[in-house]
């Protein structure tokens, strides 16, 4: 559980947003930010976020929700936003656990995920869903 990255303390309730301004989220981080991680799988691969998890309670969209675009592939059941504007991978619901949005920590306000230490990478390539039984 992270409760400071570099000078910037993660408050309960952190504000989020795209590039732009377009779209802004407030995540409920009781607990900091809790599991940074990057993926591997195909989508994340190419976003290159570091992403971190809530309760789909979590995360309340304040402004800009006609800004969002929803992008999903392969088995249709992730959900992951986009802002229409600048472009910026705001937040998805997750395949491994749809209870969950995975949320883009660089979104936060006031945080460079690029300070945080050890940074997992989960094997999103071999995915338990895409196996064939």
């Amino acid at each position: 559980m992270i409760k400071q990255v570099g000078d910037t303390e993660i408050q309960l309730k952190h504000k989020a947003t795209c590039h732009c301004g377009a779209v802004e989220l407030e995540i409920d981080l009781p607990d900091g930010i809790v599991d940074p991680r990057h993926c591997d799988c195909s989508i994340c691969r190419r976003k290159g976020a570091i992403v971190a998890s809530v309760l789909l309670s979590g995360i309340k969209i304040i402004k800009g929700e006609d800004h969002l675009t929803l992008y999903q592939f392969n088995t249709n059941t992730a959900k992951h936003y986009f802002c229409s504007v600048c472009g910026i991978y705001t937040h998805h619901q997750r395949r491994s656990n749809p209870h969950l949005y995975g949320y883009n920590v660089g979104c936060l306000e006031g945080v460079n995920p690029y300070l945080i230490p050890n940074i997992k990478t989960y094997d999103g390539v071999n995915h338990p869903a895409d196996r064939v039984v």
